[in-house]
């Protein structure tokens, strides 16, 4: 049996080996924290067993998760997505649970010997119903789709089922009462919440906003987190001391700190402790999978993840359609929802917890849960080809898009292809509508591309990540390709395309800083143009004008380290504030050399410091600089200034000093 230190060490070295494999695989970290549960659990290598410790720090990470969806509710937003939340989001949770009493009556009614109630195929539907939230808004962000109309279908649902989750988390205890007293424990419990929440949001209301206040006036970031974790768990506490859930007390806590000014910051600093601590809870939930129990029913687990799954796509794609979707965005946000979510693991615990349940069918429902989540990332990367195979009314659309696209742009010769058209696109537009110059930009935000078409800009509704799309764009007659948006993935996948279409033809990239720019720039970038460097050069041209330095001098400055492609900018000296910084992230480091340096009296060539992977940035003597050439001599007391990676710095400086 572990000692607590041991088990502590035991679960943050497996949680990281498990992160890293899964980053490593492009996949969601919460899956690998769900099989490093799963393989160090007590049904598998029996390395840990669940404590009552673990399960306290699980339950705070799903307390901090809930404040954290607590903190993106607001009611401009709802309104602006109010069809869509209370609309499909509603009828899909609705339909899923009606859809699971539906089927566990059916069973019980057909097969004598299994027995299903009402309370547990309702909980049960409940839990089903939950979408994961970070597997989908983190495989619409890298295809860059939040903003296209299955992105916003799929927002909306997302939003209302993490709203449905807090009237569960009062239902599900409460049917595990006697039914004879059902309504009367069930209206005791709504009276309870309604109290509780009059008095947190009123009442609290006032408090957190002025408490707020006094304490960020004291000027102390110690003591922001230390109220941040107090107003979180207090509220958690007194929901609980109520008979109600922790984690409504902790989404009423985010509620109120939503309308105050200090949202943004709450965001950042709540974000390790929610991090880390939902980690620790899909461990435990890992935990609970018996793999025996699973190898020797494989079938039913099977079924009852292909049954769900299927079941909650057919839903969630008819009521898409039954809503005015076309034929594709039904599909697609069909296909994004429908495995399990991390709320459903939530609800399937509570009930679990309230025995509404028997033990051996949470296990197999569990097991279905989780491989229904390991198969998401793989159903989405591939939504686009399922669809197109399947739907012919989706081939057609996708067809006369791209029909309208090559009628757009068939009489312009010599033209740009802008891709994105968000406010960089647009500003970039405007340019080159006033130089004469032709251009048709590819964006996937269908009300942008309505409004814009409305008022004039050639634009039309496409994705440039699609060899398709450039073809009807006249890649072919085109002058130049230009990247609005900072993504390098499909920057990466815009340029393969080109290359392999268009060879010769430019492409400027945007990109967010100079950490992809050497990779950019070998996928076949013509230009990359880091916003971030760029804002460093606009600030450094402004403030030395400032100062007296002649404008034709602060041009020139400029200009040159453009022509040096930011050499000279890239890399910066990193402090304590930069812990979180990748590490593979161009950075400068200072070496002084003392008099017992092995480097003195040595040339930069002799040393090689571009073996270690490092370059020397610039070398400083006395008040002056140097200029790192190979033939310049080190001395003693010279600083070194290194660039490179942080493990290609540490490895130069070793070479310098050894």
């Amino acid at each position: 049996m572990f000692s607590p230190l041991e088990l502590t060490l035991l679960l943050l070295g497996s949680a990281v080996l498990g992160v890293v494999a899964f980053r490593m695989l492009h996949l969601p970290p919460m899956l690998g924290y769900l099989a490093v549960g799963i393989i160090i659990g007590p049904h598998a290598l029996g390395l840990a067993e669940q404590s009552e410790a673990s399960h306290i720090l699980a339950e705070f990470g799903v307390v901090f998760l809930m404040f954290s969806i607590g903190l993106e509710f607001s009611l401009p937003k709802l309104m602006a997505m109010r069809n869509i939340v209370f609309g499909l989001g509603m009828a899909q949770v609705g339909a899923t649970i009606a859809a699971t009493m539906g089927l566990g009556w059916l069973l019980a009614t057909q097969l004598p010997g299994v027995h299903i109630g009402w309370q547990a195929s309702f909980a049960l539907g409940g839990a089903l119903a939950m979408s994961s939230t970070a597997i989908v808004v983190k495989m619409l962000t890298e295809r860059l789709e939040l903003e296209s109309e299955h992105g916003r279908k799929i927002i909306g649902i997302l939003l209302f089922q993490d709203l449905a989750v807090v009237p569960l988390l009062i239902l599900i205890p409460s049917l595990s009462k006697n039914p004879d007293d059902l309504l009367e424990t069930l209206a005791w419990a709504a009276g309870k919440a309604a109290i509780v929440l009059v008095l947190l949001l009123f009442v609290g209301q006032k408090l957190v906003r002025g408490w707020f206040t006094i304490v960020v006036k004291r000027r102390s970031q110690e003591l922001f987190m230390l109220n941040l974790l107090l107003i979180t768990l207090g509220a958690a506490w007194i929901t609980e001391k109520a008979g109600l859930s922790m984690a409504l007390g902790a989404f009423v806590a985010g509620m109120l700190i939503s309308e105050t000014e200090y949202k943004h910051q709450v965001e950042e600093d709540i974000k390790p402790f929610r991090d880390v601590l939902l980690g620790l809870f899909f461990i435990n939930v890992g935990m609970l999978l018996n793999l025996r129990l699973v190898v020797e029913h494989w079938w039913l687990v099977l079924v009852l993840l292909a049954g769900p799954v299927l079941l909650k796509f057919a839903l969630i794609a008819g009521l898409a359609k039954l809503f005015g979707s076309s034929d594709g965005v039904s599909m697609r946000t069909g296909l994004a929802l429908a495995q399990a979510g991390e709320f459903g693991f939530v609800l399937l615990n509570l009930a679990g917890g309230m025995a509404l349940m028997d033990p051996f069918i949470i296990q197999v429902v569990l097991a279905s849960m989780v491989l229904s989540m390991l198969l998401a990332p793989f159903v989405i990367a591939k939504s686009d080809q399922l669809v197109m195979k399947v739907s012919s009314n989706e081939w057609m659309m996708q067809s006369l898009a791209l029909t309208k696209i090559a009628t757009r742009t068939m009489s312009t010769q010599k033209h740009v292809i802008v891709a994105g058209f968000g406010r960089s696109g647009q500003s970039l537009a405007t340019l080159l509508s006033e130089e004469d110059i032709a251009y048709h930009a590819l964006d996937l935000d269908p009300e942008r591309v309505q409004e814009a078409q409305a008022a004039g800009a050639s634009v039309s509704y496409g994705d440039a990540g699609r060899r398709e799309s450039l073809v009807a764009a006249g890649i072919y007659r085109a002058s130049a390709v230009v990247i609005t948006y900072a993504s390098t993935p499909s920057a990466l996948r815009v340029l393969h395309l080109v290359h392999e279409l268009a060879p010769a033809l430019p492409v400027i990239v945007r990109s967010h800083d100079d950490t992809d720019l050497d990779r950019l720039k070998a996928a076949g970038a013509a230009e990359v143009v880091p916003e971030l460097m760029e804002g460093s050069l606009m600030l450094a041209s402004h403030a030395l004008v400032m100062l007296g330095v002649p404008l034709r001098r602060v041009v020139h400055r400029v200009q040159a380290a453009r022509e040096a492609r930011y050499a000279s900018l890239r890399g910066w000296f990193h402090g304590a504030s930069d812990a979180g910084e990748d590490d593979d992230m161009l950075r400068l480091h200072s070496v002084t050399l003392g008099e017992s340096a092995s480097c003195i009296g040595k040339t930069l060539a002799e040393v090689a410091v571009e073996a270690a992977g490092a370059e020397v940035a610039s070398i400083r003597r006395g008040k002056s600089g140097l200029d790192a050439t190979p033939g310049t001599v080190l001395e003693a007391g010279d600083v070194v200034v290194l660039r490179g990676a942080a493990d290609a710095v540490a490895r130069a400086e070793h070479q310098l000093l050894a």
